[in-house]
């Protein structure tokens, strides 16, 4: 059964003419796709994202929103301060912070507060980036998510304040801002597109009318850093393309002229997937500030089976992580800087049948 991210990208590259055109593009950029790979594929012990982190300002603010805007439960509040192994895993001395840990149906929404960012200020995330852009948030057209982060205050960045419709395919597109300026994607899957990804059978109440379903990476070199996180996730993306000359793309993110690489590994069969971006126009600059684990903005993590060993594995292929593996809270984790400056995490889940791992997360998605 076609996902829906494989469904609208297929029927969208066909109808602007682009499937043979991102063989083509993958060729010759020497990217090896496999239009059927999924984590099942994977070689490693990665079984898929777990999680969404976003340091923001204020915790209250942000927690308010979210909760509004979701619906998602809130399973954990808590403050954190004096724990060396803290300290550790988020490489900053006498780090001290505030956490509100958010369940959706199948990812969590992690928000913290790291003290000392209240007073830093940033711009506006730009969807040419550079670096993690946006998170997506998908709800049946029936019941919009765009509305309902619009009327939690979400400040929208698409044109005409409305989601658009970008090929006539059953999904439309909106890009908005939260308080803090971090952007986000709310895309509406009409009830053709629901069936035929299957996930009707599991949308049946409404504490599951809103799901996340993506990373999107904006990056100077797309081909290198994907062939970086083909190595991380041990297998390979199902799409490549480029896009250019669409004006409905072109209003969805409130650019002129948008022409941009984009390519994606699927994470389950239905919705998760990391995406990258790479845009010819206007131009994805090289990242200048160096991130770290407790600065603004978001981060996300990717789940193990085995944490020792992938972390073993990757630091022989050069990743630059900030600690060890060390147990906090529900997980085993540890931080990473990825190629192109980008912050994520291992995690294991301690309990193999928690509730919080992917296994029983990602239940319905496969």
């Amino acid at each position: 059964m076609m996902s829906v991210h494989h469904l609208k990208l297929h029927i969208f590259l066909v109808l602007f003419g682009l499937q043979q055109h991102s063989v083509v593009l993958a060729e010759a950029l020497s990217l090896d796709v496999d239009k059927n790979a999924t984590v099942q594929d994977a070689t490693t012990s990665v079984m898929g994202l777990n999680h969404i982190g976003l340091s923001v300002r204020d915790l209250d603010v942000a927690l308010d929103y979210y909760l509004a805007a979701t619906g998602f439960a809130l399973i954990r509040k808590d403050q954190v301060a004096a724990s060396k192994v803290a300290d550790t895993l988020y490489a900053r001395q006498d780090v001290s912070f505030k956490v509100a840990v958010l369940k959706g149906p199948n990812m969590l929404l992690e928000l913290t507060e790291f003290e000392g960012n209240s007073d830093v200020m940033t711009d506006k995330l730009l969807p040419q980036g550079p670096g993690m852009t946006h998170t997506c948030f998908q709800s049946p057209i029936t019941s919009s998510g765009w509305d309902r982060f619009i009327s939690a205050g979400a400040k929208p960045l698409s044109r005409g304040k409305q989601p658009i419709d970008l090929g006539g395919y059953g999904v439309t597109y909106g890009y908005a801002y939260d308080p803090d300026g971090n952007m986000i994607e709310l895309e509406q899957l009409d009830p053709t597109v629901i069936r035929r990804a299957g996930l009707d059978v599991v949308l049946d109440n409404d504490s599951e009318n809103l799901w996340m379903s993506q990373v999107a990476i904006a990056t100077h070199d797309i081909v290198e850093l994907m062939k970086f996180y083909q190595q991380v996730l041990g297998f390979k993306p199902f799409r490549f393309t480029r896009v250019s000359d669409n004006t409905r793309l072109d209003a969805i993110v409130d650019i002129d002229n948008v022409d941009l690489y984009g390519g994606w590994f699927k994470l389950d069969k239905a919705s998760k997937v990391i995406e990258f971006w790479q845009y010819v126009s206007p131009i994805t600059t090289q990242a200048i500030d160096k991130r770290y684990p407790t600065s603004l903005g978001y981060s996300f993590s990717i789940e193990v089976s085995d944490i020792d060993a992938e972390y073993q594995r990757l630091k022989t292929l050069g990743l630059d992580f900030f600690s060890e593996p060390l147990q906090f809270d529900s997980f085993w984790q540890v931080y990473a800087r990825d190629l192109h400056g980008n912050i994520f995490a291992l995690r294991q889940a301690i309990d193999p049948k928690s509730p919080l791992s992917v296994t029983k997360m990602d239940a319905w998605a496969f």
